[in-house]
Parts: structure tokens; sequence; C-alpha cells
């Protein structure tokens, strides 16, 4: 059996690396920006946590909010392609700047163009809006 991606990256502290990188990225983007709270420390854990929970490392996410249910907890956010694809260059920068071997981030970026794309939703919300 293939070691998890987790193991594969040298545990907790590549993803929080990674996420680390990835909201400096949105910090500075007017487009995302406003889609998340002023604060963005509690976004930053929840992501890692849910990606270390998700590629094979321990199941903290999951003790701390449930289920992730990503496609429910992201609908109040407008996710149409043009938002989807600068969460993906910001997504895909960090990983080029991650310590991850040329494997692994092919398969992250797999995973996230194909998870970026499940949570489009063309600006719906749970408002209706």
């Amino acid at each position: 059996m293939r070691p998890s991606i987790f193991s594969r990256v040298g545990g907790q502290e590549f993803f929080v690396e990674l996420v680390d990188d990835f909201y400096g990225r949105v910090a500075g983007d007017e487009l995302l920006r406003p889609m998340y709270p002023v604060d963005l420390e509690p976004s930053k854990e929840h992501l890692a946590l849910f990606l270390i929970q998700h590629f094979g490392g321990p199941r903290v996410y999951e003790a701390l909010r449930g289920d992730p249910k990503l496609r429910l907890r992201h609908l109040g956010f407008p996710i149409d392609k043009k938002t989807r694809d600068a969460w993906m260059e910001h997504m895909t920068n960090a990983l080029e700047h991650s310590r991850a071997d040329v494997e692994v981030r092919d398969e992250l970026r797999t995973y996230f163009a194909n998870i970026a794309t499940f949570l489009m939703n063309g600006g719906l919300s749970l408002r209706g809006n």
C-alpha cells in the first residue's frame, strides 16, 4: 500500500506552511479577500486541519467541526469561474513554492482543481441571493 500524502510530505508542518503561503496570497487579492473574515487565522486553521485529515493525518478537523460538508459550507459564497480560477492560481503558486516533490504537487493540484470546480455555485447563496 502506498503511503499517504500526509506521510510523504512529512506531516502536519507541510500543510500549515502551504496554507500560510496560500492565505498570504489571498490577503492581497481584491476578488477573494472580501469573501473571508477580517481575521484570517480561523480560516487558516480550518483549511490546514481539513487538508491534514483529508490527506491521511489525524482526524482533528472532524473532531472540532464535524463532517466537512464542503459544498454546504461554501454555498454562502459566490463561487463562479473567475473566483475559482483566482483561488486556484493562489493555491497553485503556494504548491509550486512548497517543499513537496513534483509527484505530490501534481496530486494535490489535481485534487484542488477538482474540488474548486465542484464548489462552483454561480453565485448562489443559502439566502437565495
